[in-house]
């Protein structure tokens, strides 16, 4: 290989045992040379989200972990509740990458003309094991970054943005001309508040905290409410008159909140509306929840009357239903504002070594609105 490649690069792999425990460890992996159609890119970038948590820990009882080695060879372990284990069926016993997203610089490129075109170019990617110092993957899954956008700056392109894009897609596609939007000081909250802001759509933003509140105000957020206020129901129930939103997506996932979020969206119609019906307005109330920061069961109190749904709502499911024209779109949208709209911010920034030492792992765990890591698989230490 060019440029004093190594033939091997380190990759961060999880397992999870029959018998019922996590491990963690860095994996030595060869590198082939690029297929025509393939690039091998140098992972410069590479974000924690928290659907890249699910992969990477599991339901795995962080309370029990434990480390052992030390540098390339430190070996995490942690228990999985044996009642877990039967969903798991399908990755038991298997080393697996992670990582969903990243940048970094092409070094190798296959002889095809897209493969040549991306040569010594800083690109996005997209397709999992981004976890990885190296990453052997194919041109098309690769997005060349403007000149002048680091890896960094270009790492976090596809999840949170286009999440973001997805939701104000599927408002529209589905016939609400408003939304609400949980967990809403982060990364993520803070994309969609700009896109509706560039875009004319009334949002309602839900936080946890006065500072998190403040945080949105600053970027210029109309519409929040903190569901730790005495005034939460009111507060959010004026909102819903004020926008008209009709449909939220929450981050949240266990609890109450999207209960109480449809209970909100049925009294701000009532407000408004002309007639009484002892079955509860006609006009449709809509819950996605895309997230799990509580894992608790969602608790539906129904006082909502009968036109409302809670669902889940995933981005890859929702791009493969849109098609590739409109998938374009949205991906030209977010490289365009990659330093503006879809500006991601990170509180630290770690080795894959680093990534397995335990304080690391309990700060990245929490998965604290506003808190964003970055690993940056060619960083030492």
């Amino acid at each position: 290989m060019s440029d004093a490649h190594k033939a091997t690069g380190l990759e961060l792999r999880s397992l999870i045992r029959k018998s019922g425990e996590l491990e963690l460890s860095l994996a030595k992996v060869a590198l082939p040379e690029p297929a025509a159609d393939q690039v091998l890119v140098k992972v410069e970038a590479t974000p924690i989200n928290p659907s890249d948590l699910g992969l990477l820990l599991g339901p795995a009882d962080m309370t029990t972990v434990k480390s052992t080695g030390s540098g390339d060879g430190t070996v995490v372990t942690a228990k999985v509740p044996a009642a877990s284990l039967p969903f798991l069926a399908a990755r038991l016993d298997q080393a697996l990458p992670v990582g969903n997203e990243g940048a970094g610089t092409v070094i190798e490129a296959g002889a095809s003309e897209a493969a040549q075109a991306l040569k010594g170019k800083t690109v996005s990617m997209i397709g999992g094991a981004m976890y990885a110092q190296y990453r052997l993957i194919k041109a098309a899954d690769c997005q060349p970054l403007p000149a002048g956008t680091t890896a960094a700056e270009g790492a976090s392109w596809f999840v949170n943005p286009l999440t973001a894009l997805g939701m104000t897609e599927t408002m529209k596609r589905e016939g609400h001309k408003a939304l609400v939007h949980t967990a809403a000081a982060s990364n993520l909250g803070q994309m969609l508040n700009k896109i509706c802001l560039e875009d004319g759509i009334g949002l309602v933003n839900i936080v946890r905290s006065a500072a998190q509140a403040k945080t949105l105000h600053d970027i210029g957020a109309k519409h929040v409410c903190d569901s730790t206020s005495p005034a939460f129901v009111d507060d959010l129930t004026q909102a819903l008159v004020e926008t008209g939103a009709t449909i939220a997506f929450d981050a949240i996932g266990g609890g109450k909140l999207a209960s109480q979020i449809l209970t909100c969206m049925e009294m701000a119609l009532n407000k408004t509306a002309s007639t009484y019906s002892r079955y509860g307005s006609t006009v449709h109330k809509q819950v996605y929840i895309y997230g799990g920061l509580n894992t608790g069961p969602t608790e539906l109190a129904r006082g909502y009357g009968m036109a409302w749904s809670v669902g889940g709502w995933l981005l890859t499911p929702f791009l493969q239903k849109i098609g590739r024209p409109d998938q374009q779109r949205l991906r030209q949208r977010v490289v365009a504002g990659l330093k503006t709209t879809f500006a991601s911010h990170y509180t630290k920034v770690l080795s894959l070594q680093e990534t397995l030492q335990l304080p690391n792992i309990a700060a990245y765990d929490k998965r604290a609105t506003g808190e964003k890591f970055l690993i940056n698989p060619s960083k030492t230490g």
